[in-house]
């Protein structure tokens, strides 16, 4: 394959098949190519594969771009659609035809099968060699036919992957591939190559399970005289047991993950990790992965997918997210749940709370729990745990803490220092109240600190969920 030299800047494209969800290993594929796009000032460009017409449905496309949207992973230009480029992609063969780098196969289906069921009984290779490869086109007859490529049948292709290295594969196992089929229609093997050529891909960045396909669409490549794009083909993801990442290993679509809360941020990050390295760097932001990432730094062997690493790079992501942005992030996942958006006044309090809430957070539905004290409104309903708290010793200190509460500023410092010297003269400790006042401001048994949430909550709102646990 005649390999082009590193160009500045590199067009890199996303080509998935809308034939079903956005999946975790399509996602990071994508990441991949808008990592390097980016970081090299270049182009990033979308292809939706939709000519599996019995497949692809619009309802799938949308599933794709909302994924990618969510992602942070923006594209240049408007998507292009494969299945609208069928007339250039027939063009190319027919041209392949004229030069005599393909050929006219009049086999019929029921021809090649009974080839196959010859060889399968013979032990001997199933590849389908046409006997019309040299037949003079005046010698052809008036039937159906399909376009084949001219394959080489001897010696060797060795192409250079730059994650892969050199990999050869003998021309004997390659097959003079279907260019168009009977009805005039092409493959998508030939429409991949035409679309990367004409949409200026300069490299190629996808999965090692297409290395085999490289090597037959460099034939077309070879035809043509079209200098290919640099490769880079990437391991598969793995689940925790060493196999394929699957739905047996439980969420694999990248909109679960965004029902499930996980932050984008946090996602890119991870999955960035996943098979692609720099030093020992484990936390790193867009503008650091984007500086870092080149496809050198891509490892051979395939990445395993661990839940707990995606939990510790997300809590990491929402500690380090601005209090505002990460408000809109919760509010975005709520809209994806389908759940109820937060009130104004909800938003307000969240956004004055968030400094105590995403600290620990992993994900939305964790920081939100912990928010539900700036969520719900009085009377506060505690739940069973935490309603155990509040005995009649706890209600007597409620009702002698109040005054104190209502006389004093209205800051941290004041209000610690106003409950411990309460605790004191009670011969309690701190700690003994925090348990009681945690339950009756929030009603549950964990939260942030009772003076986070007392700060929150303004002293009017704090003084009545007192009063009302008091009761």
């Amino acid at each position: 394959m005649t390999q082009t030299t590193t160009p500045t800047p590199p067009v890199t494209r996303f080509a998935p098949s809308p034939t079903g969800a956005l999946h975790i290993g399509g996602a990071r594929t994508a990441l991949f190519n808008w990592l390097y796009a980016r970081g090299q000032g270049g182009t990033f460009l979308l292809r939706i594969e939709d000519t599996d017409t019995a497949r692809s449905n619009p309802e799938n496309t949308q599933v794709i771009l909302d994924g990618l949207t969510w992602l942070g992973l923006d594209w240049d230009g408007e998507p292009v659609s494969q299945a609208a480029n069928a007339a250039r992609h027939r063009e190319v063969a027919l041209r392949m035809l004229e030069a005599g780098t393909a050929y006219k196969c009049f086999s019929t289906p029921e021809e090649i099968e009974a080839f196959r069921e010859r060889a399968r009984a013979e032990r001997s290779s199933t590849l389908f060699r046409s006997p019309w490869r040299d037949v003079p086109e005046d010698q052809h007859p008036d039937a159906p036919y399909v376009v084949r490529l001219k394959a080489p049948r001897e010696g060797e292709t060795t192409l250079t992957d730059t994650v892969q290295g050199a990999v050869t594969w003998s021309n004997d196992q390659l097959d003079d591939m279907i260019l168009l089929r009977s009805d005039g229609t092409p493959v998508y093997m030939l429409a991949v190559v035409v679309d990367d050529h004409d949409m200026g891909v300069t490299h190629v960045i996808r999965g090692d399970d297409h290395l085999a396909n490289a090597f037959r669409q460099n034939l077309i490549y070879q035809a043509m005289g079209w200098d290919a794009p640099v490769l880079a083909h990437i391991p598969l993801i793995f689940g925790p047991d060493g196999k394929k990442l699957s739905k047996r290993h439980g969420a694999t679509a990248a909109a679960d993950y965004r029902k499930m809360g996980y932050p984008a941020a946090g996602m890119r990050n991870y999955l960035a990790r996943l098979g692609w390295s720099h030093g020992d760097d484990e936390f790193f932001t867009d503008d650091q992965a984007k500086e870092w990432f080149d496809l050198d730094g891509i490892g051979k062997s395939p990445a395993r997918f661990d839940l707990k690493k995606l939990e510790h790079i997300c809590g990491q992501h929402i500690a380090a997210t601005d209090d505002a942005e990460l408000l809109a992030e919760a509010q975005d996942y709520l809209a994806a749940t389908g759940a109820l958006p937060l009130t104004e006044a909800q938003a307000d309090r969240v956004l004055s709370a968030m400094p105590s809430l995403k600290e620990r957070s992993k994900t939305f539905p964790e920081l939100l729990d912990k928010a539900h004290f700036a969520l719900t409104d009085r009377p506060i309903h505690p739940d069973e745990k935490s309603a155990k708290a509040i005995d009649a010793v706890a209600q007597q200190y409620f009702v002698e803490l109040t005054p104190h509460l209502q006389n004093v500023s209205w800051e941290r410092d004041a209000l610690e220092q106003a409950v411990a010297d309460f605790a004191a003269a009670r011969e309690t400790k701190l700690g003994k109240l925090a348990g009681p006042l945690r339950a009756a401001l929030a009603g549950r048994a964990v939260s942030p600190s009772v003076f986070d949430m007392m700060l929150v909550l303004g002293r009017d709102e704090s003084i009545a969920r007192i009063d009302d646990a008091a009761r």
